[in-house]
């Protein structure tokens, strides 16, 4: 039988703003919209950012609750991750909306360059939101911009802030941050099985290296993400007409993979998540 692969789409993002390309959802009903569609597509699980009335980067706890509530009530049983990230936000609010509990959030377990800064996480910030997150039920993914955070992620699972069998998202492509090369992509999957060996996981390949990425997790038994935070994330050249186009472009793909993809359901048993609000 065929292998499902978990489809996570990430509509937002910081990146770019409603001016630069209509297709991006900005307010909480349009990314309701905007996730409906891409769960109608295949995806089952939705990254979610939020932004201010001028476009920037958000933290009201609730903007998220509002696009949770939208995306339970119009997505049954589609998993709900929360960003956790930096770009815009100040750190005392980056978990502010944890006590939302959402199935899901990420977490960066260490700090990297981006084009024009740095993306700061240091170790007692990042044990803090995993903490945090631990008592909200809230499952980590783990974000691996560069090869230390793999091992910073394994010595979270030693302190038990996360548990033994977590998951982990490769970032590939950001400038300045770890490549987009095969040979670095297999490197880090033997290390993952090496030192997290019941971990499961997924690669998110950035802008003109996303579809590219994909291919590689379809192939070797990962996970996928796409959507349009990391299609015109750091490249604003390149257009895609909607967050469903980009899932679906997965799942057309499937079959030549031998893949299919998970339902909600399939996507929650495999990654031990509660079940659906």
């Amino acid at each position: 039988m065929s292998k499902p692969v978990i489809i996570t789409v990430a509509i937002t993002g910081a990146l770019p703003r409603k001016k630069d390309n209509p297709a991006v959802p900005i307010t909480p009903s349009e990314q309701i919209e905007s996730t409906h569609e891409a769960f109608e597509a295949g995806a089952s699980i939705v990254h979610v950012h939020v932004r201010n009335p001028d476009e920037s980067p958000g933290s009201d706890p609730q903007l998220y609750g509002q696009v949770q509530e939208g995306i339970r009530k119009h997505c049954p049983g589609m998993i709900v991750q929360f960003s956790t990230g930096g770009r815009g936000r100040d750190p005392v609010a980056r978990g502010a909306m944890l006590y939302l509990r959402p199935d899901m959030a990420s977490l960066a377990t260490g700090s990297v360059n981006f084009p024009t800064g740095i993306y700061e996480n240091p170790p007692d910030f990042v044990e803090g939101l995993a903490r945090t997150m631990l008592e909200n039920d809230i499952k980590p993914e783990i974000e691996v911009f560069d090869l230390a955070m793999l091992y910073s992620a394994a010595k979270l699972v030693k302190l038990g802030l996360l548990s033994a069998r977590p998951h982990i998202q490769f970032v590939m492509g950001v400038p300045n941050a770890m490549p987009a090369r095969r040979s670095i992509f297999d490197f880090l999957r033997a290390e993952l099985s090496d030192i997290l060996p019941e971990a499961t996981w997924v690669a998110a390949g950035i802008g003109r290296h996303q579809w590219e990425v994909n291919q590689w997790c379809l192939a070797e038994g990962g996970h996928c993400r796409t959507g349009l935070e990391d299609n015109l994330r750091f490249d604003e050249t390149r257009l895609a007409t909607s967050n469903a186009d980009l899932v679906k472009k997965i799942v057309d793909s499937c079959p030549l993979f031998d893949r299919r993809p998970a339902t909600p359901t399939e996507a929650r048993a495999m990654l031990g998540l509660r079940a659906a609000a």
